[in-house]
């Protein structure tokens, strides 16, 4: 059996290596890096898979909500509903902007933000609701655009792990006022470095962003906006140009390990991950809940089978953040599972039989 890798891109490169050093090359050759043909074509493509009206690209998923938030006017004082059960970059570009997060507990089943949380929340302050697709499954998204329509609120889609994700039927990224992708290689769609997107079918929104990315201007030298320098690579465009020809191919993979998994864990203690009637599951992470983490841990480490814990502490219970919550007990579906969900290697060069000893291997440490 080959080595075990939580995250395997060198194997995904070797199979896709003459295309993507094409292009690499190709740019390398042209001396254009910073944005050109490769990044509006990239943007085009991301447009038409995600049935949205505009796509800009930029430097990183956290530039990308950063960019969506000053787009939309989030500004001091805001306050921002979103989740605790996520990555730091979703409440760190709140708190840049001297916003302030406003914390929903998230669902224990999907480990999304939980709807029926959000309306007590709301107040004269309240901007805009930031629902974070985590590990690969929208939220629900009706009743969250429900409550938004009704007190006039921004909403951000969080997608940065949930490209191709389905709402019934139709992609996220589309719902809200702009969606925000991250490309960060170990993504479903990952670059060979940080890059990442801004998705909206509003053209103000749109606009304002492709303005910020550039330093707040649309003129060389002429700056109507404050902005940043968040522009994505060229080279980052064209290789993902590569990559994304393959991804409806590399999500029904996922989506077949993900089974293959749940077949391995039935009849056990094992919490797999639930898939909602609503959703398509891209199972960016393949995430389990135990109640004797630690002795799985050990187990897995004696097995040298990696994996990933996402995410061991919420963010309100973070020293940096600690101000932005209530404290412990605040929010007991995120505590809880914090304590309890581990990922398990997923990624497109699995094997089952990889995947049946590290089945194998977690039930040794729980039976």
């Amino acid at each position: 059996m080959k080595s075990i890798q939580l995250v395997d891109l060198v194997g995904q490169y070797q199979r896709i290596k003459s295309e993507i050093d094409r292009e690499v090359l190709r740019v390398i050759s042209s001396g254009q890096y910073i944005l050109g043909k490769d990044v509006e074509e990239f943007e085009k493509e991301i447009a038409s898979y995600l049935n949205v009206k505009h796509a800009i690209g930029c430097a990183s998923g956290t530039d990308a909500l950063l960019v969506a938030m000053l787009a939309t006017g989030i500004k001091p004082g805001d306050e921002v509903i979103t989740t605790t059960f996520t990555f730091i970059a979703t409440v760190e570009m709140i708190v840049l902007l001297g916003a302030r997060p406003v914390y929903a507990d998230i669902d224990p089943l999907t480990y999304n933000l939980d709807t029926s949380k959000i309306e007590p929340l709301i107040n004269e302050r309240t901007k805009a609701i930031i629902p974070v697709h985590l590990y690969g499954q929208s939220v629900d998204m009706d009743p969250l655009l429900s409550v938004a329509k009704k007190y006039r609120l921004v909403v951000i889609e969080d997608m940065c792990q949930a490209i191709g994700a389905e709402y019934k039927g139709k992609k996220v990224g589309g719902f809200g006022d702009a969606g925000c992708i991250s490309f960060f290689p170990s993504k479903n769609l990952g670059a060979f470095g940080d890059a990442g997107m801004i998705v909206t079918n509003n053209n103000e929104v749109a606009e304002r962003a492709r303005m910020i990315i550039v330093h707040g201007s649309r003129e060389r030298y002429k700056h109507e906006l404050i902005g940043i320098n968040g522009r994505l690579d060229t080279i980052q465009a064209a290789i993902l140009r590569v990559k994304l020809k393959y991804l409806e191919e590399w999500t029904k993979k996922r989506r077949e390990f993900a089974r293959f998994y749940n077949k391995l864990f039935e009849n056990s203690s094992v919490q797999i991950p639930y898939e909602s009637d609503y959703a398509k599951h891209v199972f960016h992470q393949y995430t389990i809940r135990v109640k004797n983490r630690e002795k799985v841990i050990l187990r897995l480490n004696k097995k040298k089978i990696p994996y990933g814990i996402y995410y061991p502490i919420p963010i309100h219970l973070q020293k940096a953040y600690a101000y932005t919550g209530k404290g412990e007990g605040s929010m007991p579906n995120a505590e809880s599972a914090a304590k309890e969900v581990i990922s398990l290697p997923m990624h497109t060069e699995l094997d089952e039989e990889q995947q049946t000893y590290i089945a194998k291997s977690v039930l040794e440490a729980i039976d």
